[in-house]
């Protein structure tokens, strides 16, 4: 399985000829989405959810199809039937070839006088042994979170690691990966930082900082592709 990282909070995996695209929100690629088998959205926020992108991909493709929660798939499902799934926490499905479990239920607390709305993670089956040390070729398990810490309670291989957003700190990003003890984690939802910010971050989630338990981290360019399940 190939991941290749979009904007921000976006990925495409890839396996077998098709491709699984998470979150093409507005800070993500225009096209980000097009050229998708399958759309999982994680919640509705403007920066994973952009229903210009999601309508753009459904019209260039009537067999690609979005998996989603209520208040996105409303937006869409009346003008694309029967092509957008709702689901939420503990569903599993089968998206493009992909075995999809869904995890999580509420985004993180910004504010307590922001109310929070709702938001799962997608936990992907890439076909390999999906433990933490990485082994099976098809790339193990991969898990977006969406903007949430959320610990799906099984073994993760890859995880897509929220590093900054509103919601977050340095703190609760470093234990969240000990938590979820990935072999190696990528980052998403980083479009807000820098370049001084990026080099802090990979300072801090790299050998010199506090230690993520062993897990590798890594941050790919938008438009870099990485094999899975490499060590």
């Amino acid at each position: 399985m190939e991941l290749t990282k979009k904007g921000h909070a976006c990925v495409a995996l890839h396996r077998d000829g098709r491709t699984l695209v998470i979150d093409p929100g507005g800070f993500s690629e225009a096209d980000a989405a097009v050229g998708a088998d399958a759309i999982l959205v994680t919640h509705e926020h403007p920066d994973h959810f952009d229903e210009g992108r999601l309508r753009a991909a459904l019209e260039a493709d009537p067999a690609a199809q979005i998996w989603t929660l209520r208040s996105v798939a409303e937006r869409l499902s009346a003008a694309f039937p029967g092509r957008v799934h709702t689901v939420g926490d503990g569903d599993a499905f089968t998206a493009a070839g992909f075995e999809v479990e869904v995890h999580g239920e509420l985004h993180a607390v910004i504010h307590p006088d922001i109310p929070r709305v709702t938001n799962v993670g997608y936990l992907v089956d890439g076909g390999g042994d999906g433990g933490g040390d990485g082994g099976g070729d098809g790339g193990g398990t991969v898990f977006h979170p969406g903007d949430a810490l959320t610990v799906p309670g099984r073994p993760v291989d890859t995880l897509l690691l929220p590093v900054h957003a509103p919601w977050s700190r340095v703190a609760e990003v470093v234990d969240y990966v000990r938590e979820v003890g990935p072999r190696v984690a990528y980052d998403v939802h980083d479009g807000l930082l820098s370049d001084f910010g990026h080099l802090v971050y990979g300072r801090l989630l790299g050998p010199n900082g506090p230690g993520t338990g062993g897990a590798e981290h890594v941050r790919l360019e938008p438009g870099q592709s990485v094999t899975l399940g490499k060590g």
